[in-house]
C-alpha cells in the first residue's frame, strides 16, 4: 500500500514538473496535473495540500540533489580550486538536461518575483549557497591555494556566474555550447583567485 502511495506521489510530481516547465506555473492547474498523472484530485490533495506545495517539493528535491553532489565533491577534492572546478561540472550537468530543467528553473525565478512565499522558499537556499561558497573560499585562503580575498564577495561572484549562465542558456539556448562554458568560466575566475608564488 505504501509503495503504491509513493508511486502515485512520484507520478504527480513528474506530471507537475512537466506541466510547470511547458506551460508555466500560473497556467497549470491541479486538474491538468491530475489528468497528466492519471490520478484523482483526491489523490493529489492526499499528497499535497496545494499546487504550490508540489511546486516547492520540486524545488527542494532539485536543490537536495545539488547539495549532495557538492558535499561529495568537497569531501573528495584535494584542494579548493579542484573542488570549484568540479562544482562547475554540476552546472554542466544542468545544461545537459536543459530541455527539462532550465524552464523549471526560470519558473522558480519568475514565481519568486510575484509571490512572497515562493520568494522566501527560493531565497533561503540561495543565501545558503552564498554562505557555503564563502566558506569554501575561506577554506581555500586558509589552505593557501587562494589569495586573500573577501569570501562573501567571491561567493556572490561565483553565484552570479552560475545564475547568469543559466539565464543566458534559457534566453539563447543555441547561442553557445552552454554545457562547456561553466568549466571555462570557473577556470577564468580561478586565475584571479588562485595564489601564485612570486
Amino acid at each position: 500500500m505504501q509503495q503504491r502511495s509513493e508511486e502515485t506521489r512520484a507520478r504527480i510530481l513528474q506530471a507537475a514538473f512537466q506541466l510547470f516547465s511547458q506551460n508555466g506555473y500560473d497556467a497549470t492547474g491541479v486538474a491538468e496535473i491530475c489528468a497528466a498523472a492519471g490520478v484523482s484530485k483526491g489523490a493529489f490533495y492526499h499528497h499535497f495540500p496545494t499546487k504550490q506545495a508540489a511546486f516547492f517539493e520540486l524545488l527542494e528535491g532539485w536543490l537536495a540533489g545539488l547539495d549532495r553532489q557538492m558535499d561529495a565533491i568537497l569531501a573528495a577534492s584535494q584542494n579548493i580550486p579542484q573542488a570549484l572546478i568540479e562544482m562547475a561540472g554540476i552546472l554542466q550537468e544542468v545544461f545537459r538536461a536543459a530541455g527539462d530543467r532550465l524552464p523549471m528553473f526560470l519558473e522558480f525565478w519568475s514565481q519568486s518575483s510575484r509571490d512572497p512565499q515562493v520568494w522566501k522558499t527560493t531565497i533561503a537556499p540561495y543565501r545558503r549557497y552564498q554562505d557555503q561558497f564563502a566558506g569554501v573560499i575561506q577554506n581555500g585562503i586558509v589552505e593557501g591555494s587562494l589569495r586573500p580575498v573577501d569570501p562573501p564577495v567571491a561567493s556572490r561572484v561565483i553565484l552570479a556566474l552560475a545564475t547568469g549562465l543559466l539565464l543566458q542558456g534559457l534566453l539563447d539556448p543555441q547561442g553557445a555550447a552552454w554545457d562547456e562554458i561553466p568549466l571555462q568560466g570557473m577556470e577564468i575566475l580561478l586565475r584571479g583567485l588562485e595564489r601564485r608564488e612570486a
